[in-house]
């Protein structure tokens, strides 16, 4: 059997396609002098054509510590950590300046959202996060996230912005995530080195990788080369999201990746459907460390109608727990049915259980989500699987 090709890929992508991350490089945004004002106004121009769409965006950018260096009158990357957090105080100011500047033209409002690793590793601070770009997004404002790189250490920051970018795109749940580089994709070979290296459109498996040099440096500027790029659309892949790797520096090259008719650059494959990969992972990966128990009537809506669970059939609490832990779902009689990261934490379940969500508020004084449970956090179990 004929395998796809990537635009045939493409056509099943982009028409249930509702997020994607955008990674913009160094090498895109900067040069000699700072930051290439017309050259970002361009990729705005771009990026809100895609947000126009109704596409939710969040742009992971570089370009900080470049504007920093410029404004302090270097030219060379710093090589000591309190040198970049100087530059990148420095640069960023600047850097979300225009950025404001260029969607605010475009009638986008934008949001400045710095992480470090710790803040991924925490799961509250995960939560928080994730959270916080929801409801960015909710509002159609464009989140703009970069490394915090004015309090990241050596043992704290993510390396480079491409292993950023995927981390944020899992974080979001995005179904695409677009990495804009300042070479047209993966090459077979180094294509700096050898002029007959051939771009590779489409890697489906890890098979698709053997024999491909990944050697590609990064920028003078830039931490990420080809090999992290790579790495940063496996661990993309791994979380049922697709990649695209294209040359931000060719003109109109977001419109190429989200029209269904134009092949540019390579699409890497995720590892299978997103939901259901992480479906799988909540029930049969994570550890429960609690447990809430049901009335017959949320269960129901569970199991038979695809639902939420929420405060209002919310029956008892069992142990504790902070909120975005996995907990298992037990029926009035005791039966596990169900698996599912809460938004509440125990002491606030004990609080809100039996409630409608529109009391949420008024007794914690303050509400993160309408559900205890999302259903698209929540792994239903084979019948009588657990008890």
């Amino acid at each position: 059997m004929k395998e796809a090709t990537h635009l045939e890929y493409k056509a099943r992508l982009l028409p249930r396609l509702k997020r994607t991350v955008i990674k913009v490089g160094s090498s895109i945004l900067s040069s000699g002098q700072g930051i290439d004002r017309a050259r970002l106004g361009t990729l705005v121009k771009e990026v809100a054509a895609v947000h126009d769409r109704g596409i939710d965006v969040v742009l992971v950018t570089s370009g900080a510590v470049a504007a920093g260096l410029a404004r302090l009158g270097r030219k060379d990357r710093p090589r000591t950590i309190p040198e970049r957090q100087a530059a990148a105080a420095v640069g960023q100011i600047d850097l979300m300046a225009l950025y404001e500047e260029h969607f605010a033209r475009r009638g986008k409002r934008v949001a400045q959202v710095l992480l470090t690793h710790d803040d991924l590793s925490s799961r509250r601070r995960y939560i928080n996060a994730k959270h916080t770009l929801e409801t960015l997004l909710q509002a159609r404002i464009v989140p703009i996230a970069n490394e915090n790189d004015t309090v990241a250490t050596e043992e704290l920051n993510f390396g480079d912005n491409d292993n950023l970018s995927a981390l944020v795109a899992t974080l979001v749940e995005a179904d695409l995530l677009v990495i804009l580089s300042d070479v047209a994709g993966v090459f077979t070979r180094n294509p700096a080195r050898d002029p007959g290296a051939a771009i590779v459109p489409l890697i489906r498996h890890e098979g698709d990788l053997r024999g491909i040099d990944l050697s590609a440096e990064g920028s003078a500027l830039g931490r990420g080369g080809m090999a992290a790029k790579v790495a940063a659309a496996r661990k993309a892949a791994a979380a049922g999201i697709a990649t695209v790797i294209a040359n931000g520096q060719q003109r109109g090259v977001l419109g190429a990746v989200f029209d269904p008719s134009e092949q540019v650059g390579t699409l890497v494959l995720p590892g299978g459907d997103r939901l259901a990969r992480r479906k799988h992972w909540i029930a049969y990966t994570l550890k429960p460390t609690g447990t809430v128990v049901v009335d017959d009537g949320a269960r129901e809506a569970l199991q038979r109608r695809g639902g939420s669970l929420l405060p209002r059939g919310l029956r008892a609490v069992q142990g504790r727990f902070e909120a975005g832990a996995c907990v298992r779902c037990l029926s009035g009689s005791g039966n596990e049915f169900a698996r599912g990261l809460v938004n509440y934490s125990s002491a606030e379940l004990e609080k809100i259980k039996g409630l409608h969500s529109s009391e949420i508020e008024r007794v914690l004084g303050y509400k993160i989500a309408d559900e205890v449970i999302h259903r698209d956090n929540l792994a239903l179990l084979d019948s009588g699987a657990r008890r």
